[in-house]
């Protein structure tokens, strides 16, 4: 049944129609606040790039790490996105993927996060990464 309403939505005319456009258009302009958001934010910080999030539910901004957190990394036997991850992981609370697990540029450092918790939480997210990346970047400098 839900596979069903899935590939087959109300049509225009049907009673639940209305309904289902608008909760549609909200949810697709909170998704588009939402990759805003997001990018802004990492663009803001020092060392950090992003593109933006359009069509995907993953924001993948490239961080250009310190030497010393390179060494650091490569000291644990750790790729140097590796340890920016886990560190984040350990600090916030925050789950990202590694970059070096999607091919990334020989000598680029990348992370995927995703765009999905709900917006109101979007904040909280913004400001513990935001909060973070400083901390890390003063440490490696």
């Amino acid at each position: 049944i839900s596979i069903s309403c899935l590939v087959n939505p109300p049509k225009p005319g049907d009673d639940s129609y209305e309904q289902y456009n608008k909760e549609r258009t909200e949810e697709l302009a909170s998704l588009r606040r939402r990759a805003h958001m997001v990018t802004n934010a990492f663009n803001n910080l020092e060392g950090v790039t992003c593109n933006f999030t359009e069509g995907a539910m993953y924001s993948f901004p490239r961080i250009r790490l310190p030497p010393k957190a390179i060494e650091a990394a490569k000291k644990m036997g750790k790729a140097p996105d590796v340890l920016y991850c886990l560190r984040l992981l350990e600090a916030t609370g925050i789950s990202t993927v590694p970059g070096s697990g999607f091919g990334q540029e020989e000598g680029t450092f990348h992370l995927r996060t995703t765009i999905l918790p709900r917006e109101e939480v979007m904040n909280t997210f913004v400001s513990k990464f935001s909060d973070f990346h400083q901390k890390f970047i003063k440490e490696f400098s």
